[in-house]
């Protein structure tokens, strides 16, 4: 179910597919090392936040909402009950694309402050942000 939701996201918000976690499998993503947080309604997967703690710092690695389920909180209940659940860290950081405007103002509307933009070819660019916590 996770790897449907990855792949129905971003089928629906892009055109190139050559995007690493759209080649996940269920083996790679036991193995990666993330913490995986999901939200449900019901017995239905609807969202997925996953993360991995580098010192104090909260590395989020993907922030996934099935395209059935937008607009109804579902991102910021999981970033809301990640930054609850870890309250000793310094930062939040994650990556995007850098023409994903849903993803950006969400992050921006969150606190995040855009610290690099990357080209990683001429389809792609990412940008990172952070979020100093207090």
């Amino acid at each position: 179910m996770y790897i449907f939701i990855q792949a129905r996201m971003y089928i629906f918000k892009l055109a190139f597919l050559d995007i690493p976690p759209l080649k996940d499998t269920i083996e790679s993503l036991q193995q990666c090392e993330e913490t995986f947080f999901g939200y449900f309604l019901e017995e239905e997967l609807c969202g997925v936040i996953s993360f991995k703690m580098n010192e104090n710092v909260l590395d989020i690695h993907r922030l996934i909402v099935h395209p059935d389920h937008f607009r109804k909180g579902i991102a910021q209940l999981l970033l809301n009950f990640v930054e609850c659940q870890f309250k000793g860290i310094t930062s939040l950081i994650v990556t995007t694309g850098a023409k994903n405007r849903p993803a950006i103002k969400f992050y921006e509307k969150n606190g995040f402050i855009k610290t690099e933009e990357m080209i990683v070819n001429e389809c792609l660019a990412l940008s990172s942000f952070e979020k100093k916590t207090s």
